[in-house]
This record gives C-alpha cells, structure tokens and sequence, in this order.
C-alpha cells in the first residue's frame, strides 16, 4: 500500500472516531437539552394558566386557550375533587392518573408523557388543579430524525472526507513523488545530471559550483520559509551536484591517466622491440626484455580498456550501427582466438547458425567476442574446450561463450561485471578485470542484456542477446 493510501485511512479512521464523538456528545446533550425545554416549557405554560382563571358572577370563567393546545402542550382544568372542569386530554392518554402536586413520566403503551399538577386558590371559590400533558415520544421523535439523518449523512461525510484527503495528499506529496522517480532514473541510467527541481534554475558551472560548495550553507539549514519537502529536494539536488561532479572528476582523471599512459607505453614497446632485434643480447638479457615487452603489452591493453570505459562513461564512446552478416563476423573473432587456445591446448568449438543478421557496431562486436573468448581462454584448462555460438530468434540475436575452465564461485558471480574485479587473483597477471565490465557496457549499448552462470570447477557459461533492429 502506497503512503498516500496509508495516509488517507489513517486521516480517514481518526475522522471517523472524531466525528462519532462529536454527534454521540451532540445526540447526548440534545436528548438532555429537549427534554429539559420540555420539562420548563411545560411548567411555564401550567402556571400561566392560572391567570386565565377569574370568578366572575358567582361562576368559574375558563378562558378557550385551554381548548387548543400549544407546543404539543394539552391543558386542563380539575376541582378539588378531581372533576375536570375544562381543558382538553390528549385523546391518546388513556389513563386515569389522579390529581398530585409535582411533575410525573408516566408511561402508556410505548409513549411516555410528562404530566404536570398545580394547584392555586381562586379567590371566592378554592382550591384549583391545572394538570399540563404533554408527549415525551414526540418531543423524542424529532430528535431521532435527526439521529437517521446523521446515520445517513455520516457515511456520505466519511467518503467525501477520504476523498478530500486523498486528493489534498495527492498535491502535498507530489514533490516525494518526484524525487522518487528522479532517483529511480539515475539509479536506471546512470545519470547523476538529473536533479528534481522543484527550485527550476540553470546548472552551475564548476567554478560556480565550487564556489557555493565553500559559501552556501546546506539547504536544510537556510531557507526556513521553505517546508521539510522542499527543503528535502533542495538537498538532495546539491547531494547529487557534489556527487556528480565528484564522479565527473574521477572520470576525467581516469580520461587524462589513459591518454597519458598511452605515449610512454609505446616507446617501451617499441625500444623493446628494437633491443630484440640486437643479435649481441645474451640469453638473459633477451629474456629479460621480453618480460618488459609482456608487461608494456599488457599495459597497453589494459590503457586501452580504461580509455574506452572513460569515453563511455562520459558518453563519448560513439555507437555506429551497420547492417551485418553477424555470423561471419563471429567467425572472424573465433578464427583470432584460435592460435592463443591452441597454445593451451584448448580446442574452440562453434555452434553458428549461419547468416545470422543484425545492426551493430562492427568493432565493439568483435570486441565483445573477443573479451569473452578471451577470458574463457585464460580461466579455461589445458586441453579443455570452448564452445561458442549465435542464432536468431525472434527480432533478437543470442550469443554465448561456454567452457569446462575453473569455473566461478556462486557467492563472487554478481562482482564479475566490476571494474578490476577478478575472481581468480592467482591469474591477476593475466588481465586486468576489465574485459567483462566493457563486454557488458557493449551489450547494453546495442540495447541487450548479458548474464553469466557457473559452476566451480566445472565451468562459465556467458549468455547475451540484443535486438537485430535498431
């Protein structure tokens, strides 16, 4: 469940108790507050009756007010003896309730009445009782209209509110929504330059950057008329500043490092050939430069390799797709690698579905094959085998390299496609642990995907396919 919808059902649920607490308090004290107005209007009403009373020519005048009820009020008139004189009963009270001062709740027939006696002395004539009726049930009834009305209103006032909420939490969480999906992209592309932006300005440049990295002080810590969100974003947009320009740094280091690395390189290689040429070099001098020639060698390739993935990585490493016969091409990079596995002893065997074809750039392709070949060469056994293969299915082109070699340990598989990365450190003189890094780079940039599964000491299997379309 999404926070948005934890947020909803919670706001929702305590709106709910809130709510219910409110009209259980209001229906409590409304049901207090009616029968205490009805109580007092109708002990207002029965004393004022009084007034409308008078002996007049030896005879007890009742005014007609007592003929019509007031207020769901019924008045009427009683001697001493309990002989009504005048007034009207509510014809549904049907009980003989005899004449006491005070006020009773009787009971009849489930409905409930509050009946009120008075008496007061008439000059010229005694004593007189006013009994005052009046229905407890009615005045209640209209108290439990609005008991249904708020059964109904309530659900309707709960479902607006959750609908309220979830569109009102919509909007406020929209700017975690979006650091969510910036972070998801750089984590997908790799791309450290997207920022969330909800503070939209232009990037800084270096010497800009620099300068505010010194001076400014964390988002977090200035703009107090910002909210934590807000000020969240900001932060992790300088978060990603700092990180991207470290990365930048490194990548151009490791750029200016290969090209640097490439003239010395050269010159060993090619003294080392010179000095080879020399017939006057002992045996032990020869053989020592041929071991510069080895190491030079080696590092030339690996400069190579980090001068590809440092272009790469600053996406300079340009991808030329051409329509290819990509089963000749795999043919041509098996046919190089075949003297080298010939030295140990190792025979390559091919499975290539023949005219196999595809956009690709020709020269990362033979790379590609030519760094897993290459590596199942190194880790393989003397006298073992090799066996590589393409075929089509589909819009998809599937290569891969499998052999009989050392093999890789479970828990070190996920590592292999790090840079410098080697399973096997004894063989670190071998290579530099940057072939599988660029045969990865090579398949993703051509839109595939590349996995690998082994089994120690029995074997690699390198798996990878891409789409023949561009």
């Amino acid at each position: 469940m999404t926070l948005r919808w934890k947020l909803t059902l919670l706001y929702t649920f305590f709106m709910m108790i809130l709510t219910a607490a409110m009209l259980g308090i209001l229906l409590s004290l409304s049901s207090s507050a009616i029968l205490d107005s009805a109580h007092r209007e109708l002990k207002e009403q029965v004393w004022e009756a009084f007034d409308d009373l008078e002996w007049e020519d030896g005879e007890l005048k009742i005014d007609s007010d007592f003929l019509e009820p007031e207020d769901g009020i019924y008045l009427s008139v009683y001697d001493a003896d309990g002989k009504q004189l005048g007034g009207r009963v509510p014809g549904s009270f049907k009980h003989e309730e005899e004449l006491s001062e005070g006020l009773k709740k009787i009971s009849l027939e489930g409905e409930e009445w509050y009946v009120l006696d008075a008496v007061s002395e008439i000059e010229s004539y005694g004593s007189v009782f006013i009994r005052g009726i009046v229905s407890v049930s009615k005045e209640e009834s209209s108290l439990n209209v609005t008991l249904r009305l708020s059964m109904i209103l309530f659900p309707l006032m709960v479902l607006l509110t959750a609908g309220l909420g979830y569109v009102f939490l919509g909007h406020a969480l929209r700017p975690v929504a979006k650091i969510t999906d910036t972070a998801c992209e750089i984590y997908e592309k790799g791309d450290l330059s997207k920022r969330i932006g909800l503070n939209t300005k232009k990037k800084d440049s270096d010497a800009v950057r620099n300068k505010k990295e010194k001076t400014a002080k964390c988002a977090c810590r200035s703009n107090l008329h910002k909210d934590e969100i807000y000020k969240l974003a900001e932060t992790f947009d300088r978060m990603l500043e700092r990180l991207e320009y470290s990365f930048e740094k490194e990548k151009q280091f490791t750029s200016d490092v290969s090209h640097e690395l490439r003239t010395p390189v050269s010159v060993i290689l090619s003294q080392c050939e010179y000095l080879l040429e020399d017939q006057n070099l002992s045996e032990e001098e020869e053989k020592a430069v041929q071991i510069i020639q080895r190491k030079a060698q080696n590092m030339a390739n690996m400069t190579a390799q980090l001068l590809f993935l440092a272009r790469a990585d600053q996406n300079r490493q340009v991808v030329k797709k051409e329509w290819l016969n990509l089963s000749m091409v795999t043919e041509m990079a098996v046919e190089e690698q075949q003297e080298i596995a010939r030295e140990k002893g190792i025979q390559i065997e091919t499975q290539i579905e023949e005219d196999v074809e595809g956009y690709a750039d020709e020269t990362m392709f033979i790379r590609l094959w030519m760094n897993l070949i290459g590596n199942a060469v190194t880790y393989g056994k003397e006298g073992g085998w090799i066996r590589v293969g393409i075929e089509k299915q589909d819009k998809k082109v599937t290569g891969y390299v499998e052999d009989n070699g050392i093999g890789i340990e479970e828990e070190k598989l996920p590592y292999i496609w790090e840079r410098f990365y080697q399973a096997d450190t004894s063989r670190s003189e071998k290579g530099s642990g940057l072939g599988l890094a660029m045969a990865k780079w090579i398949v993703e940039a051509h839109g595939g995907t590349i996995s690998a599964k082994s089994v120690y000491g029995k074997g690699t299997t390198f798996l990878f396919e891409f789409p023949t379309e561009k």
